[in-house]
């Protein structure tokens, strides 16, 4: 059995979930040909990164990054870090012959991504990027009747994917909230990937975004300027001239994390939300009517654990929980490495999405309509 030695940088939130989806992988995907191994943690705290030795399963820990990088039974290395040091972790990475799976957004900017990506695919590694939302069965089968034309031509969609953890005041100011982060990199990448995954490449943008406060707490007793959004809307076309609305908002109160879509067609159309994970909602437009009329609503499709193979953990009646994105995610990675195929949703695809931001928010300084380009081919 081929064994892949996991090197996950940045312990934080989402370094902890990726090592919880590397020790799961074996309860939801029997009988692989491949396992990983949780080899070490990295991170600038060195109690961090004791307590992943200690506590979740790791052989060792640094912090150290180029510990990670000179490890020979490290094959696949995990960027968890915050937006600003992805650039320079991957590359490192790529450079030292390791498959890379990045957090979201892939870089800070354009131009960097952009650079990641053609690394990428000159060095014949897996590289993917943690669009997890891609990976619930409720939103493989919505690719699916994509893919099958269920829809027909697209008329219109939103998505929206809401918090309303800024919407407190007295909140202290975090990283989230500087120059390199904001709403709109954070949730707003999930949302804008998941219409891009689905409809395909967009041909324009027009963008409003919003910081509710501009002073916050610095947690030290001092306030701090905020300079990144709290809300962004964007205003999407597609090449055919559907149009489309695409918002991500922490000052939704009421909310605690919902991320939902809509995409109409002249054939049918599909509604999403993550809060209800376990179905998709399909209108059939081919359906004929009943006698009585109404037959041609949406219809829930239960999705939960039987879509798609080869899952099967806790078993295929249970419902669908947050970290099943993740766990499928991972597994998808993996199983790219161990096939030889690029990563899927590809630093290609995380490049995209990045220069789709970055126009946003030209649009959102600039207050005019900008014209997307075609994604590039690397």
């Amino acid at each position: 059995m081929t064994e892949y030695g996991v090197g996950i940088v940045g312990m934080g939130f989402m370094g902890r979930t990726h090592a919880y989806a590397h020790r799961t992988l074996p309860y939801y995907y029997p009988g692989l040909p491949w396992t990983t191994r949780l080899v070490a943690a990295c991170n600038r705290s060195p109690a961090a990164t004791e307590e992943a030795r200690d506590r979740l399963g790791f052989e060792r820990a640094t912090t150290d990054f180029s510990d990670l990088l000179n490890d020979e039974r490290i094959r696949l290395v995990h960027i968890c870090t915050p937006n600003a040091s992805h650039f320079a972790l991957a590359r490192a990475a790529l450079e030292a012959k390791k498959h890379v799976y990045c957090d979201k957004p892939l870089t800070v900017t354009w131009p960097e991504a952009r650079r990641l990506a053609a690394l990428a695919a000159e060095s014949g590694l897996t590289a993917q990027v943690a669009f997890q939302n891609r990976f619930f069965p409720s939103t493989l089968r919505a690719k699916e009747l994509m893919d099958q034309g269920r829809l027909g031509e697209i008329t219109c969609f939103r998505a929206e994917y809401l918090h309303s953890g800024q919407v407190d005041p007295d909140k202290p100011m975090k990283w989230k909230q500087g120059d390199e982060a904001g709403v709109l990199r954070d949730m707003g990448s999930h949302a804008l990937d998941m219409m891009f995954h689905l409809l395909g490449p967009f041909a324009s943008v027009y963008a409003e975004t919003r910081i509710l406060y501009p002073f916050r707490p610095d947690g030290a007793g001092g306030t701090v300027r905020v300079t990144a959004d709290d809300h962004a809307a964007m205003l999407l076309t597609l090449p055919s001239g559907a149009a489309g609305v695409v918002e991500a908002s922490k000052i939704a109160t009421g909310v605690d994390d919902e991320f939902r879509f809509e995409i109409h067609g002249t054939r049918g159309a599909l509604r999403f939300n993550l809060a209800q994970p376990n179905t998709l909602w399909f209108y059939d437009g081919d359906r004929p009517d009943g006698p009585f009329g109404g037959e041609r609503g949406f219809t829930a499709l239960e999705c939960t654990g039987r879509y798609p193979a080869p899952a099967a953990f806790p078993s295929f009646k249970n419902g669908v929980g947050w970290l099943r994105g993740h766990c499928h995610s991972l597994y998808s990675f993996v199983d790219n490495v161990y096939n030889g195929r690029p990563g899927c949703p590809s630093f290609a695809d995380g490049a995209y999405v990045q220069y789709v931001m970055e126009r946003a928010l030209e649009s959102a300084v600039s207050g005019r309509r900008l014209t997307l380009d075609p994604p590039e081919r690397f």
